[in-house]
């Protein structure tokens, strides 16, 4: 699709300046980094990492903030805006606009006669939906994506290949599972039996009972598990956005717009605060709270629960400064010793003497 420069500047709330240059002003085609965008391409700017980058682009606009507006080429159009990565994704949205497969059950997709789907949603082939299940408006279900029994899938969502929402459990409205996504399987929870049944100890199952409940407008990655609950609900609140690979253990509240990146885990019972930020394979333990806003940097652990709007990083986790005090430190720990070594030797040798 084309769409002029004046249309997308009206769409993305932006205010426009042409370049000189004539060819800047044709349709723009497409979206595009900065070192690979040509003529017809819009691009973005808003780290100064990629400052020369910018200098050197070819875009035929740069969507750009108001600070940096003086740094764009003549030969490119400038948009510009409050928030330029936001900006970006639209027009990203607007040059990828979403395919949606048309509204129907497909032959081979395996629908219980129980089940209740709504005429404008799309069971693609292979996809199952259990007994007294509820497909919203609008969904869609690709192949192989299951929504067992008695679950509730809102509108507008997306369950790509393999993704399952088990029983009972609840999704709200847009929301998107990707690839072999698991919402309600099982939590952890064992009990460890002394006793047995007579063949000597084991670890004795106990029954996840609960659920597991996904708000509005909530992403969950591929192979990305979210367990249901021992009692109760294990919930992600509205607008939380989770990347692959992560787990989120039965009981967990996740609050709203939180983000949790790849390999990160929650174990059982854990608060999340709203606008939380676990980097990427981040451990936190069981029956913590995390207040509001709280970050955490890659690969921390931790044990301990942490105020609103704390920055924290390690293993285990501590204030990021005191944390970067002591990285830069940790070098230096060999010569110190080494230096330790020598007075104590030093100081060994003066007493001897007597002095």
């Amino acid at each position: 699709m084309a769409i002029s420069l004046a249309e997308l500047a009206t769409r993305l709330s932006a205010r426009l300046v042409l370049a000189p240059s004539s060819l800047a002003e044709a349709p723009l085609s497409g979206v595009a980094p900065l070192e690979d965008a040509g003529p017809s391409q819009v691009s973005f700017f808003s780290n100064a990492r990629y400052k020369a980058a910018l200098l050197a682009t070819r875009a035929g606009a740069v969507i750009v903030g108001e600070d940096d507006a003086g740094l764009v080429p003549a030969t490119a159009a400038r948009l510009v805006c409050a928030q330029p990565y936001v900006a970006f994704a639209k027009a990203s949205a607007i040059f990828h606009p979403e395919v949606r497969p048309a509204a129907g059950v497909r032959a081979g997709a395996i629908v219980d006669a129980t089940a209740q789907i709504d005429a404008t949603a799309a069971i693609l082939a292979g996809a199952i939906v259990g007994a007294r299940a509820v497909i919203g408006a609008g969904t869609v279900l690709h192949p192989s994506a299951c929504v067992l029994d008695d679950a509730r899938v809102g509108a507008g969502c997306t369950l790509h290949a393999g993704a399952i929402v088990r029983e009972r459990c609840v999704l709200g409205d847009r929301v998107i599972l990707q690839p072999n996504c698991v919402v309600g399987s099982d939590g952890f929870g064992f009990a460890f039996d002394l006793e047995g049944d007579g063949d000597g100890p084991l670890h004795r199952k106990i029954p996840q009972a609960g659920i597991a409940r996904i708000d509005d407008d909530v992403e969950l990655g591929a192979n990305t598990c979210v367990d249901r609950a021992t009692l109760g609900e294990t919930v992600i609140g509205r607008g939380v956005k989770v990347d692959n690979l992560v787990q989120i253990a039965h009981n967990v509240q996740v609050g709203p717009l939180s983000l949790l990146v790849a390999q990160s885990g929650v174990s059982g019972s854990t608060t999340l605060g709203a606008g939380v930020i676990l980097a990427g394979q981040v451990g936190v333990v069981g029956h913590l709270k995390i207040g509001d806003g709280a970050r955490v940097g890659a690969q921390s652990g931790v044990s301990r629960e942490l105020a609103a709007g704390a920055p924290v990083r390690g293993a285990p986790a501590i204030a990021h400064r005191e944390w970067l005090r002591m990285s830069a430190a940790l070098p230096k720990v060999p010569e110190l010793i080494k230096e330790l070594r020598r007075l104590e030797k030093r100081v060994a040798e003066l007493e001897k003497k007597g002095t």
